[in-house]
């Protein structure tokens, strides 16, 4: 009898563990309020499909990717992992260092559900290595409606010319016409977003994705390197070194008309009481047919040692691209979600006309961390700052980015 009651609680212990569903341990970076949220939104879906949820959290992008391929490195890999479709993500599957979930995207349709341009994004070699979770558009113009009103400015600007004028009535007004935080990632951020809109999607694959020679010679990729220099004049002498969201606040506080980033400011608006529409607008592109340039978070699925890891990951990558789930965690997030196939009424203005957009094959095109090997990127990333902060002729900045896009050469800094 004494042994029988010995033997109860760890007989108890071992049917509850054989009757919980596959536990993931997900490395993320989703800590701030509205991405915690969408983590949340989640993580009961996981849940709520049998699963057992184990949050690993990392403040920033960066340090989180490095938690991830540190641990891969020493065989002790999560679960999953949130990551970025990239080049760096590529490297890893042709590494063998993920399960592919070729037999999930099959049984889920991706092919018929998803744009060709995520798809083939985490597509590496004929096999799927991730699960697409959100799209994000990194050039999205924001606009504050207070601002434009004081300014005179009676509609967002649908083209270069238009943005221009509007630009002058804000500065005119005494407000920051263009606010735009002077970091590095943000200098190229903004660089893409004028050779986009002005170049259209031929240039920016001609460019970013094809290194084509005539093109970044071309007069084309000129105008779009003078036009974005340019818009240096409109920003605000305590733009350097400031983040997006102090930048956003800008907008926020009537203080400043416009900015371009991507749709994760509407957490800022969110979060500050503000609406779509009433308070702020958002614009996917200047025009109809301005690129929609695609980025957005995916789960990878590490391969572990002896395979046990396997049921976990396929709950987890079906669960994260149902519909119910891509509803509910865009909602909270202020992204898209990566299905065409969903009734996005429910969801806020700016995420239905991204929705639409992400609807248009012709629109879309990866982002530079789709298009680019890392180091590639650094160096455009480098090469289009010291343009941007330093007194470099147009010239001289178009012959460093053909350099560094056609030749490959990192280390190449502007004359």
């Amino acid at each position: 009898m004494l042994r029988a009651r010995a033997l109860a609680p760890a007989l108890l212990a071992a049917t509850c563990a054989a009757q919980a569903g596959p536990q993931a341990d997900v490395v993320h970076w989703w800590t701030s309020p509205g991405e915690t949220a969408a983590m949340h939104a989640l993580a009961d879906a996981y849940r709520a499909a049998g699963g057992r949820w184990r949050d690993l959290a990392v403040v920033a992008s960066e340090q989180a990717r490095a938690v991830v391929l540190e641990r891969i490195a020493a065989g002790n890999p999560p679960m999953a992992a949130q990551f970025n479709p990239s080049r760096t993500f590529q490297q890893l599957a042709r590494q063998g260092r993920l399960n592919a979930i070729d037999d999930v995207a099959a049984q889920g349709r991706w092919a018929e559900v998803l744009p060709a341009v995520l798809l083939d994004a985490v597509r590496v070699d004929g096999h799927i290595y991730a699960a697409p979770l959100s799209v994000h558009m990194s050039a999205w113009l924001w606009s504050s409606k207070a601002a434009l009103a004081t300014a005179g400015v009676k509609q967002e600007p649908r083209s270069m010319d238009e943005l221009f004028v509007a630009l002058d009535k804000l500065q005119a007004a005494g407000l920051v016409p263009l606010a735009h935080g002077g970091q590095p990632w943000q200098d190229l951020n903004l660089f893409t977003a004028v050779l986009a809109n002005q170049g259209g999607r031929e240039l920016y694959l001609a460019v970013l994705r094809d290194h084509d020679a005539a093109a970044l010679q071309g007069d084309a990729l000129r105008q779009a390197l003078v036009n974005y220099k340019r818009l240096r004049r409109y920003v605000d002498a305590a733009s350097p070194g400031r983040s997006w969201n102090d930048t956003t606040a800008l907008l926020i506080s009537g203080r400043a008309g416009l900015q371009f980033m991507g749709d994760w400011v509407k957490g800022e608006f969110t979060a500050a009481g503000q609406l779509p529409g009433r308070d702020y607008g958002c614009t996917p592109g200047l025009s109809p047919r301005s690129p929609y340039i695609v980025d957005g978070d995916v789960l990878v699925f590490p391969r572990d040692k002896d395979g046990s890891a396997r049921a976990a990951q396929q709950l987890l990558a079906r669960v994260a691209t149902a519909q119910a789930t891509q509803l509910a965690f865009s909602a909270r997030k202020g992204s898209v979600p990566v299905r065409t196939d969903l009734d996005t009424r429910t969801l806020d203005a700016c995420a239905q006309a991204g929705a639409a957009a992400l609807r248009d094959a012709n629109r879309l095109v990866g982002n530079t961390e789709m298009l680019l090997a890392p180091e590639q990127l650094t160096a455009l990333e480098r090469a289009v700052s010291d343009y941007w902060n330093r007194d470099i002729p147009a010239q001289a900045a178009q012959q460093a980015l053909a350099r560094i896009l056609q030749n490959n050469s990192p280390n190449r800094r502007l004359p």
